[in-house]
């Protein structure tokens, strides 16, 4: 199976701009045989919890219509999507922040709010309680965002679920260490192969220089978007 880490600069707060990004980025990585598309952290807003928290209509729903480009280019190309943004949960609640797996039919198949909430994200969002995973073509994902993967629990987890690949969400700022020491380590210490797609631009976590990539289940990077491409990282996987 071949995954994409796919790459860009969102628009602040400009949801319709992004997903029209988004939608693009999983139909090119489909035209070339894509069958998973991983999007970064807060892709569908930017990454902003300032914005976020002062504006509401950022906040999406798992049905949301705005997220209809996305679902049709999942359709349009066989591949499933892992978009990640500002996603309600309870009623009366902050959104979490939310990874969306929507399958190749465009539906829903599963959903995962980041457990490891950073700083003043713990404002903002609610903390999810529940480990990601889902199936495609007999091959098992795990599900992960940004400072999740400081803790080697949900890796180890992942390894002992019986995942294979283990899908990262992140916004990373340029000198950020967890491309040498954090992504690559919890691919050789629990032989996983680790896909992160990260931003390029300016946000609210400052600059970020892209580099979406991944990693073998021996440490070893074997794709990398570069810095301040839009576009995706190429792998197989399995």
């Amino acid at each position: 199976m071949i995954v994409a880490a796919a790459q860009f600069a969102p628009v602040a707060g400009d949801i319709d701009a992004n997903v029209r990004t988004t939608a693009d980025l999983i139909r090119r990585a489909g035209a070339e045989g894509a069958r998973v598309v991983v999007l970064p952290e807060l892709a569908l807003t930017g990454y902003e919890p300032t914005l976020i928290r002062k504006t509401p209509a950022t906040h999406l729903t798992e049905d949301d219509g705005r997220l209809d480009p996305i679902r049709e280019a999942c359709r349009a190309v066989g591949a499933a999507a892992v978009v990640n943004g500002p996603v309600v949960t309870a009623e009366g609640l902050p959104p979490g922040i939310t990874s969306l797996v929507l399958g190749p039919d465009g539906g829903l198949l599963t959903r995962y709010d980041k457990t490891h909430l950073h700083g003043f994200e713990n404002e903002v969002f609610t903390a999810g309680t529940a480990d990601g995973r889902f199936t495609l073509d007999g091959i098992g994902f795990a599900l992960a965002t940004c400072y999740d993967n400081r803790f080697p629990e949900l890796a180890e987890r992942a390894a002992a679920d019986g995942c294979t690949v283990y899908l990262a969400s992140s916004v990373l700022s340029v000198g950020n260490d967890s491309f040498e020491t954090v992504y690559p380590a919890r691919a050789r210490d629990f032989g996983l192969y680790v896909v992160m797609a990260n931003v390029f631009g300016e946000s609210e976590e400052g600059t970020c220089e892209g580099h979406s990539g991944v990693w073998g289940p021996d440490g070893e990077l074997i794709a990398d978007a570069g810095p301040d491409r839009e576009g995706f990282a190429l792998a197989e996987v399995g």
